[in-house]
């Protein structure tokens, strides 16, 4: 199918090895695809319009592998990028998988433990450099706790921190132009995890060493998950200038982390999500971290991982839609929806600023109609909801 929702790499869609590499293995069943090779991988998706691909570094370089062996398997790797132009824009570890992680990683009780994560995070990080990565994410997958009792919260985010900002200062000594994102999840597989939003990440970050090098990588099931609104806190993110990696899914609020197809679930937020990146021309990654699921065969995976695309693009033409739209338009002037972009105190917020703001109000609540009209007054929601719903169902 070649339409105006066909990917093209300029999209900037990228998808993980561990993505469309998973094999459908959940807790009450084995796996039912078979491997996948990183490098089919690669020439599979820049066939289907892809931009990039990202990797843990045991996706890439299994764990154990001896210096040889990891430098054939780069080689190889290295040698499918070029030859298909996919970039590698985002890199990451797996600090969650080996048994030795059971306890976390960057905040485990036994301080060995928490030295072999930083060095894995390093040697990761100089993998993921030398395949162009410019971004850096870290999902504290077992940073967590489910027995309060054998963990202080506080000193574990002292731990925290202090990982974070070892690896802040390698890269600055090194001298590589590279980003690090934290990637926030409210439970699973710890029962309770740190950093669980996109505001406590924030809230984290502004405490580092270097907090100008450390910004978030949000994922749309993460928030679903806690039963929050993922396109609001990814504003959020976006005001406070730290979004600096996306992750895309979909996701039913209240269940286990579901990695669906983009769009499959939760499609309203996901509407206001894709609007809320274009109209903000946000340059960075349209990353999918899902899979498809585990009824597909591997043919069914490059059915999950362009639909996927197809999805954003088809939502990112409503978006403009939505914009061009006239009775949309009209709704939102009756909403009042562009006087929210005026300043509550014009004259700013200063001493005198705010003598005149109060000084202004009292002068129109001496007319007694004044207070009462502004109570009464509709903002006309219900037909402006109706009209999205009405844009997003396909008779707009």
């Amino acid at each position: 199918m070649n339409d105006a929702f066909t990917p093209r790499p300029e999209h900037h869609f990228t998808f993980g090895l561990w993505t469309v590499g998973n094999r459908g293995r959940d807790p009450f069943g084995r796996e039912v695809r078979p491997p996948l090779d990183p490098v089919e991988t690669v020439h599979r998706l820049a066939d289907l319009g892809a931009y990039g691909v990202s990797f843990h570094d045991d996706d890439l370089v299994p764990e154990g592998s001896g210096r040889q062996e990891k430098e054939a398997i780069v080689k190889r790797f290295r040698s499918a990028l070029d030859a298909t132009g996919l970039k590698v824009p985002m890199a990451t570890t797996n600090l969650f998988s080996h048994p030795v992680f059971k306890d976390g990683a960057f905040t485990a009780n036994d301080p060995e433990v928490r030295r072999l994560a930083v060095a894995k995070t390093l040697d990761a990080i100089d993998l993921g450099v030398e395949l162009g990565a410019r971004v850096y994410v870290l999902w504290g997958g077992r940073e967590g706790v489910e027995a309060d009792a054998a963990k202080d919260p506080v000193v574990a985010l002292d731990r925290y921190a202090e990982a974070l900002n070892l690896l802040c200062s390698y890269v600055r000594d090194r001298g590589y132009d590279l980003r690090l994102a934290i990637e926030p999840k409210p439970n699973e597989p710890r029962g309770h995890l740190y950093l669980p939003t996109i505001g406590h990440a924030l809230a984290f970050i502004e405490q580092l060493e270097w907090p100008e090098m450390v910004g978030v990588n949000p994922e749309f099931a993460h928030e679903t998950m806690s039963g929050l609104s993922f396109h609001q806190g990814v504003a959020q993110a976006l005001r406070a200038g730290k979004l600096f990696h996306i992750d895309l899914n979909g996701q039913s609020p209240g269940k286990y982390d579901q990695d669906f197809r983009f769009g499959s679930e939760g499609i309203r937020d996901a509407f206001f999500l894709v609007k809320l990146l274009e109209d903000a021309h946000w340059d960075g990654m349209r990353h999918f971290d899902s899979h498809a699921y585990r009824t597909e065969d591997p043919d069914g995976v490059w059915e999950f991982a362009a639909a996927s695309m197809r999805t954003y693009l088809i939502l990112a033409d409503k978006a403009r839609r939505f914009a061009e739209d006239p009775e949309i338009q009209e709704a939102l002037a009756a909403a009042k929806a562009d006087r929210l972009a005026e300043p509550t105190s014009p004259e700013g917020t200063t001493p005198e600023a705010i003598a005149s703001l109060r000084q202004q109000v009292e002068q129109k609540r001496s007319d007694p109609t004044w207070l009462d009209a502004l109570a009464q007054q509709g903002y006309h929601h219900e037909r402006l909801d109706q009209l999205v719903m009405e844009l997003l169902l396909g008779v707009r």
